[in-house]
């Protein structure tokens, strides 16, 4: 009878990852368990993608998580997971990376530690590990599974794998680098991305808190053609949560009430974390509320403008000379209307070195036609004077304007962020309308910042067009 119940409890946790927790939970923690709503709904979307890779089928996304510290996030994903995964697929190859090594080694060992233990075997004898390869770098079973760890910064050499897990890709202290970040990305998709048994089959499960806009998560959400189920979990519904149906979980506004209670969450705000820490890593949104100079939720989205209501046109031209990489050239186009409110119709924006980019100017001025004027910022200095005065001369029968800044980007946006937040500023929809406006909700801390500074030289340009005709 002890024997049939062995088996019954290992059949019902080869079939529950969830169930697999509850039982090895005091393997590894000494705590007693708080199994918030998040853990089985975590657990299920686990297993819900190694379900597919048990049978070879194609994989139908990659999986993102962004969740709080201290939310159980990599005893489950990073520890427990591929302990499991292994009662269903003996076979199954992981590589699992965090930004440290000294981090990856620790899962690693803690997984280790549960695979051998003694509650671990007594449902699972047919799983041993080889004692030729049992480190705690990389453990292999007798049946040629294995739990390989990494770091975001370390080179994968002859190592591929059926389910690929990056817990914490990028430390916090170096989220302030942009070096770090794009290193980080980099590894994801030049090195870590070619260590699949079969592409179509393995996935990426990467679970992770926001850092900055462009970290890990934000890089490849931005790839397009990237399928990518994204799960945000703020520490409170005053941030997005996504999917938004998991905010009816949410208790008086609180993820894990218990764990994250407002009074701790206000201890971390208030004495840890500066404002932009506590937005990623407990927001899941790398800018503080109400921090943005930009809220985008005001707009009007539209879709078409009446070409009678027009008072006036600018294409402001903030420009930049480096191909495929740093800055970047934008060309922002607004028009003012009778009623004096404003409409961004148009952003074009790219690397591209200079003869390039001069070219796609004067192609953009014959688009545009002679009714819409050009600005151009002149940067400080006898270089910027010169390639103003370059680029009025290439632009030769249009009515071209050189703007010289003057204050720092945040002080020249301000004009056009005033208007924009009390909503007299509408919204063309096109295919670079979420780019632009994400770029706005960033601003200015985000990665880019040249269609802001576009957007605001051809607003002020405008006031400034609007005040003399009143003079």
């Amino acid at each position: 009878m002890q024997v049939d119940k062995v088996k019954l409890k290992a059949s019902i946790m080869r079939d529950s990852f969830f169930e697999f927790v509850k039982e090895m939970w005091p393997v590894i923690i000494q705590e007693e368990p708080v199994y918030n709503w998040h853990i089985p709904y975590l657990c299920n979307e686990l297993q819900i993608v190694a379900e597919r890779v048990f049978v070879n089928k194609p994989k139908e996304y990659d999986l993102i998580v962004n969740i709080s510290p201290g939310s159980t996030k990599s005893s489950l994903a990073s520890v427990m997971f591929p302990a499991w995964v292994w009662t269903r697929m003996a076979s199954c190859r992981t590589i699992c990376a965090s930004y440290t090594h000294n981090l990856a080694i620790s899962l690693s060992v803690k997984s280790r530690d549960i695979v051998m233990s003694e509650r671990y075997k007594k449902y699972f004898p047919e799983i041993q590990i080889r004692e030729d390869l049992n480190t705690k770098q990389l453990f292999v079973n007798t049946q040629r599974g294995s739990r390989y760890c990494v770091s975001t910064s370390a080179n994968i050499i002859g190592e591929h794998a059926h389910i690929h897990i990056v817990d914490d890709p990028l430390d916090p202290k170096a989220a302030r680098s942009e070096t770090a970040i794009k290193e980080a990305n980099m590894w994801l998709s030049d090195t870590l991305s070619t260590r699949k048994v079969n592409k179509a089959v393995t996935p990426l499960i990467m679970i992770m808190q926001r850092l900055a806009e462009d970290d890990c998560t934000g890089y490849l959400l931005a790839k397009s053609g990237k399928n990518i189920k994204h799960i945000c979990l703020p520490a409170t519904d005053d941030y997005e949560v996504k999917p938004p149906e998991l905010r009816e979980k949410y208790i008086n506004g609180l993820f894990d009430p218990v764990r994250l209670s407002q009074e701790t969450l206000d201890d971390i705000k208030n004495n840890d974390m500066s404002e932009y820490g506590y937005a990623g890593q407990f927001g899941q949104s790398p800018i503080p509320l109400g921090a943005s100079m930009f809220d985008i939720s005001v707009p009007e989205i539209v879709s078409t403008i009446d070409p009678a209501a027009i008072a006036a046109v600018y294409r402001f031209w903030d420009k930049a000379a480096t191909q495929d990489g740093g800055c970047r050239t934008a060309g922002v186009k607004i028009a003012r209307l009778k009623d004096n409110s404003y409409v961004v119709l148009d952003v074009i924006k790219g690397q591209w070195r200079a003869d390039i980019r001069n070219k796609l100017m004067r192609d953009t001025a014959a688009t545009d036609g002679y009714d819409v004027d050009i600005g151009i910022e002149e940067e400080p200095g006898s270089g910027g004077k010169e390639s103003a005065e370059y680029t009025i001369k290439d632009l030769a029968g249009y009515s071209v304007r050189t703007d010289k800044p003057t204050g720092d980007k945040v002080a020249r946006a301000e004009p056009f962020s005033i208007q924009f937040n009390v909503g007299n500023v509408k919204i063309m929809n096109a295919s670079w309308t979420e780019e632009f406006l994400r770029e706005l909700q960033y601003f200015p801390k985000g990665k880019f910042k040249d269609q802001v500074d576009a957007a605001a030289g051809a607003f002020n340009l405008l006031a400034r067009k609007r005040s003399a005709a009143i003079w």
